[in-house]
């Protein structure tokens, strides 16, 4: 098994053009596990956590209906907003400035799990990183993603989760609201959960945190949760909990 993550961070990119660039990499993966599978070989599977920020769209997942969509295209024209149907799991969601997005492109059998636990994985590298601000984030039984007071007429999701996954290979991932515009949620029922808001880092803390050392606690979230060694692209953020250059 191959517990090292390679890290990339793709800065600002149009949802469409970060869309091929996963799937380029997720069929490359796929491709290595069949043709170990065909030839008895073993040939290692390479993992990848990506970060990126997009452009304002609403994507609607494989499961997602429509008229969750509140707004109509020559509206969605006018605020310069895209409307992309996709392949990930789940309902309607906003990406925008403001966001990290974070798509982890991994082999899950190189961490020995099954996609359910993958998902509780992801939500606890975002409970784990929002806590250093002093948020208690939290899961909603039945809803995925990470929640702050949930189990209340307050409860309002921080971070929206959605993924795709073959042959256990995932792709796509999470969305964490940062400074968002959160004006944009107002134009969908966020992930067709109608009776609960949405809320940001800085809506809940007053300011803005630097997102380079956001970036920086869940990067090492990300290594201490899965057990990973994340490799770096270039250069290397200021602490060393788990990281290698090499």
């Amino acid at each position: 098994m191959n517990r090292k993550i390679l890290f990339q961070d793709w800065g600002l990119t149009e949802y469409t053009d970060a869309f091929e660039k996963q799937e380029r990499i997720f069929e490359q993966i796929k491709q290595i596990k069949l043709y170990n599978k065909r030839n008895n070989a073993t040939r290692r599977t390479p993992n990848y956590l990506i970060f990126t920020e997009h452009p304002h769209v609403y994507t609607l997942g494989k499961s997602g209906k429509p008229e969750h969509l509140l707004i109509d295209e020559s509206a969605m024209r006018k605020k310069g907003i895209r409307f992309i149907k996709t392949n990930r799991g789940g309902d309607i969601t906003y990406h925008g400035p403001g966001q990290i997005v974070g798509y982890p492109i991994i082999d899950l059998d190189n961490f020995g799990i099954d996609i359910i636990r993958y998902i509780r994985m992801l939500e606890e590298v975002i409970i784990r990183s929002i806590a250093e601000y002093g948020l208690q984030g939290e899961r909603s039984e039945g809803e995925t993603g990470v929640w702050l007071r949930a189990g209340t007429p307050q409860a309002e999701k921080i971070c929206a989760i959605g993924v795709k996954t073959s042959r256990w290979v995932t792709m796509h991932g999470f969305a964490l609201n940062v400074d968002t515009d959160l004006s944009y949620f107002q134009h969908i029922i966020p992930c067709g959960i109608r009776d609960k808001g949405v809320t940001s880092l800085k809506k809940e803390l007053g300011y803005t945190p630097d997102k380079n050392h956001l970036k920086q606690l869940l990067i090492r979230n990300f290594a201490e949760v899965f057990q990973a060694e994340i490799i770096f692209d270039n250069k290397k953020p200021d602490f060393s909990v788990g990281y290698s250059d090499t």
